[in-house]
């Protein structure tokens, strides 16, 4: 072999870090790592999340309307997150933190125009022409003002 060959198969195993950049099955220290176990985890969690506002409803546990709607929308949340963190593998390490923040500006854009828009269709009526009082001198709608003879 020559000197040339040697340092040229040297140069070819150096220049990739022995060969392992290039494969798929390689995984960054940033990359989510996805597990059966993690998986089943979110699985087991969203089931139960899913079950207990299921009965909460059915067996009418919660008699106030509006009490059931506010933990309802709570087990919601919750489910969400437990989807974001084990099945989308959302965290703040994932990109330098830019899905994670992505996703909070997302939210919170969201929530700010559901909040406005639920703000301008509650008080539509009192923004909207609201009713004036008779003017002096007018007659009320459908009568006609007779003159003395």
């Amino acid at each position: 072999m020559s000197a040339q060959h040697t340092t040229h198969a040297h140069d070819h195993h150096g220049g990739h870090g022995h060969g392992h950049e290039g494969d798929s099955h390689h995984h960054d220290a940033n990359e989510p790592h996805s597990t059966f176990s993690g998986y089943m985890t979110g699985f087991v969690l969203s089931i139960i999340l899913t079950a207990i506002p299921f009965w909460l409803v059915m067996a009418k546990v919660i008699a106030d309307r509006n009490t059931a709607v506010l933990v309802l929308g709570g087990f919601a949340v919750i489910q969400i997150l437990v989807h974001m963190v084990y099945f989308l593998h959302m965290n703040g390490k994932i990109e330098g933190g830019w899905t994670l923040l992505a996703t909070i500006f997302t939210v919170v854009f969201v929530a700010i125009t559901i909040a406005g828009t639920l703000w301008v269709m509650f008080h539509m009526n009192t923004n909207m022409m609201p009713e004036h009082p008779p003017m002096p001198g007018m007659a009320p709608a459908g009568t006609e003002l007779r003159s003395s003879p």
